[in-house]
């Protein structure tokens, strides 16, 4: 089979292993279903996701112009703390930037090779967790904005990590923490005026990813560097696919890459 079509990110739904769909042209692919199978990946072009132009892709899919324009590239997205959204402040675009940043966000404790503090937005849950390869989270705080809920993590990432470390992620023996104690322990450091938003329930969600074995080492393939390569699929896991011959490849790392996918 051969597939042909520009990278996204997988599509997942979840369930008991989570499931991944790969949109690739016309195409929607079972990613569950290749496991065991050996797939060969193909460069051709890139493509922004933006403006559609055959461009070099700069970050997050955009090209150089459209990531330093498109208000779905601003700096509040991977800073919070930035939204201006709430004081009727734009950015790049009001309208776009209210419709992301003026709605309910968690804040949350994940474990994924490490414990970090993280936000989303609530209609984004579990997705945001999934695609972090988060394999247990719970919600420290629910806020009315992004504003407020970048404030929160501003506090708390003095005192864990915020960023996944992906090859930890990709190792089979993450570190197990207790994720009811170690949120009681951040509470004392939201701000004082944000501790209404506390989350009371202290439930603990457990994702399972379809993985039949962990590569034994992470080798991280880049397009770019390496047009084209091959191997058996053994697992799936945030975003990165997981091969026998140790490679492991980010699918969200390559959006706006046009590709060849032949099983």
């Amino acid at each position: 089979m051969r597939f042909s079509g520009l990278l996204t990110k997988m599509e997942t739904q979840y369930g008991t292993p989570i499931q991944y769909y790969l949109h690739l042209g016309e195409d929607v692919i079972d990613m569950n279903q290749l496991l065991g199978n050996k797939i060969r990946v193909k460069f051709d072009y890139c493509q922004c996701i933006e403006c559609g132009k055959k461009k070099e892709i700069f970050a997050m899919g955009f090209c150089k112009n459209c990531y330093f324009t498109s208000p779905h590239a601003g700096g509040w997205i991977v800073r919070p703390e930035l939204s201006t959204a709430h004081l009727g402040k734009a950015d790049r675009d009001l309208e776009v930037e209210a419709l992301a940043q003026l709605q309910p966000h968690i804040v949350y404790l994940a474990n994924s090779g490490g414990l970090k503090v993280g936000v989303t937005r609530l209609s984004q849950l579990p997705t945001r967790w999934i695609d972090q390869g988060a394999e247990y989270t719970i919600r420290l705080a629910e806020t009315e904005n992004r504003y407020q809920a970048g404030l929160i993590e501003v506090a708390l990432k003095q005192h864990m990590a915020d960023k996944t470390n992906y090859r930890k992620m990709l190792k089979e023996n993450v570190p197990y923490s207790d994720l009811v104690e170690k949120k009681d322990e951040m509470l004392s450091f939201v701000p004082q005026d944000l501790s209404c938003y506390i989350e009371q329930d202290n439930q603990v969600l457990h994702l399972e990813y379809p993985i039949r074995e962990y590569p034994s080492k992470v080798n991280s393939v880049t397009l770019k560097k390496v047009p084209e390569f091959e191997g058996t699929l053994i697992g799936i896991k945030g975003q990165y696919l997981m091969f026998d011959n140790n490679f492991v490849f980010n699918i969200r790392g390559h959006e706006g890459f046009v590709v060849d996918l032949m099983v």
